[in-house]
């Protein structure tokens, strides 16, 4: 059966914005303006950055508010008596218990965007990747699950996969030309947040999964959390020091609000990307979750590689990054082990009952069975 329209455009704009998320990120990154000192630098402000995500994740609750008030309306006006499948879930839950989760994201996404900072795009995305192995391992360890051989393999090939594309980005030119050791601890960095975005996941299956809640609800509910909690934490960031390459701003603190201020206000393209990391990730949570509800999770997953090899094509069209053979290996590898991972390859036995069915034999079929 052929996907219906809406599909296609739901798939699409999760490819789409998901790749503009990132490359917007790193485009921020890239540009430069003078500061409070009036010293013309690039804009290193990773936890603003992380502010404007949270801030995108937020008007998910919006959106989802807005959709609940039309629906609510549609009824009373006696034209729609059905709930709709964006406002379907659970009301009855306390919003605390996504404190948690947001912490969690908050410390990832900070420390992704630190990483992001010093790395590639495309490596960014793809070590990514990596959190199956965390979320394998955690679940193993929290939720009793058992992993099998399957899995196992799958592991195997996203962890040589791993080390294929940290090991090419030591090789990889870019017009940075960044030194080896940022690209490393950049590339270390990323790997360290998804074993923190691995904890949110497994919290998340333990204590959020079973209540049903509606999923643009929980996104918007993290970016709440995540915007205020790290809103305060600017604070004392603005205090702290800390030496290259984590800090290239006026003060050399961990973050200077009034130094990012000025520099957006001195190049008004840096504006356009934060709006740009605001909007795309609004827009990918509610075509994710979408996707997750019209099509399956494997089809999500599918996409995400999708939108890895749009940043990555990008990235190199740009010229914000070179080209190196291990990139390609690396990235089939990690592929390779995420369809293993969640048995979207086929079996023996399924193709060879696909042959026979295609040879006029009669195909193996499944039957249910009888009580």
């Amino acid at each position: 059966m052929g996907w219906t329209k809406y599909q296609v455009i739901l798939a699409v704009i999760m490819v789409i914005t998901g790749s503009l998320n990132t490359l917007t990120t790193k485009w921020a990154d890239k540009l430069s303006a003078p500061g409070e000192d009036g010293v013309d630098r690039k804009f290193n402000h990773p936890f603003v950055q992380s502010s404007t995500m949270f801030l995108g994740e937020a008007y998910c609750l919006l959106a989802f508010k807005i959709a609940l008030f039309i629906q609510i309306y549609r009824q009373r006006q006696g034209n729609s008596l059905e709930e709709s499948t964006i406002t379907r879930g659970n009301q009855e839950f306390s919003p605390w218990i996504f404190l948690p989760p947001a912490v969690c994201d908050m410390i990832a996404t900070s420390l992704m965007y630190i990483g992001l900072n010093l790395t590639y795009a495309s490596s960014f995305q793809m070590l990514r990747g990596s959190v199956i192995v965390f979320v394998a391992l955690l679940s193993i360890a929290f939720l009793e699950r058992q992993i099998g051989w399957k899995q196992w393999t799958g592991i195997v090939h996203i962890v040589l996969g791993l080390f294929l594309v940290g090991l090419a980005d030591i090789f990889v030119k870019s017009s940075d030309n960044n030194d080896t050791n940022g690209i490393i601890t950049g590339d270390l960095l990323i790997i360290m947040a998804q074993i923190i975005t691995a904890t949110q996941m497994v919290y998340e299956e333990k204590f959020v999964s079973s209540k049903d809640i509606n999923p643009l609800q929980a996104v918007g509910w993290e970016g709440i959390f995540g915007f205020v909690i790290l809103g305060f934490l600017h604070i004392p960031f603005y205090y702290i020091s800390v030496p290259p390459p984590f800090s290239s701003n006026s003060r050399s603190t961990l973050e200077d609000i009034p130094d990012a201020l000025v520099q957006m206000w001195n190049n008004k393209l840096i504006i356009v990307a934060l709006l740009g990391t605001v909007v795309s990730i609004a827009f990918f949570n509610f075509a994710g979750i979408s996707v997750t509800k019209e099509l399956s999770a494997t089809t999500r997953m599918v996409l995400d590689s999708v939108r890895t090899l749009v940043i990555w094509v990008v990235s190199l069209m740009l010229s914000w990054q070179g080209f190196h053979p291990l990139q390609v290996v690396g990235f089939i590898f990690l592929l390779a082990g995420m369809c293993v991972y969640n048995d979207m390859l086929p079996s023996l036995a399924s193709i060879r009952q696909r042959l026979r069915g295609n040879g006029g034999q009669e195909p193996l079929i499944e039957t249910e069975d009888q009580p």
